[in-house]
């Protein structure tokens, strides 16, 4: 049973990405609805199960490619939304207000989902030679911390993005720019 432990912990660890840009999205739209709170967090829960689904379906063969090309994936749509967000905060007439609230796309989201998402892809691989039983439920319970913690960031980034207005879009952007480089930083290391 120790293995459940072991997945949960793994699971919050695997979800911080998606945390940070959930609260990233909050923070963006305070006036955020629930329907839309929820589509994050199922698209960010989705994609940490899925993700390391495909990593332990992939297996071996491709182990060595995807260790060099992933987390250059991640670190470029990364960068790219993060510089996105900054220049958006820093447009003067950008405001969020109740009448306009920010457009989150279903293909940003889904960009955010892949992007948050991409290192459980090896976190798949590690899962080869174990029982599928355990592989699977760890999947599972990846999918459900990432749901529940996305729900949570989004509320608190909600919070606190209607009292920064244009400022709290500069934070989102330092915010997905800060684990861009921590993904590039891993990759080196």
């Amino acid at each position: 049973m120790f293995w459940i432990i072991e997945a949960i912990l793994l699971g919050i660890s695997l979800s911080m990405d998606a945390f940070a840009v959930g609260l990233t999205n909050g923070l963006e739209d305070p006036y955020m609805n629930k329907k839309k709170t929820i589509l994050i967090a199922l698209m960010f829960g989705i994609f940490q199960g899925l993700m390391p689904l495909l990593g332990y379906l992939i297996c071996l063969p491709f182990e060595s490619y995807l260790r060099k090309i992933i987390p250059l994936i991640g670190f470029g749509i990364l960068l790219m939304l993060g510089i996105s967000m900054i220049i958006d905060g820093i447009k003067k007439d950008n405001k969020i207000n109740e009448e306009k609230p920010v457009s989150l796309s279903f293909f940003k989201l889904f960009l955010e989902a892949i992007a948050t998402s991409i290192d459980a892809l090896l976190v798949g691989i590690l899962f080869i030679g174990k029982d599928t039983y355990i592989a699977l439920i760890s999947f599972l319970i990846f999918t459900i911390i990432t749901f529940i913690l996305s729900i949570i960031a989004v509320i608190i980034g909600k919070k606190f993005g209607n009292k920064f207005k244009n400022l709290s879009k500069i934070l989102g952007g330092i915010i997905l720019l800060a684990i861009a480089i921590k993904t590039i930083i891993e990759y080196f290391l």
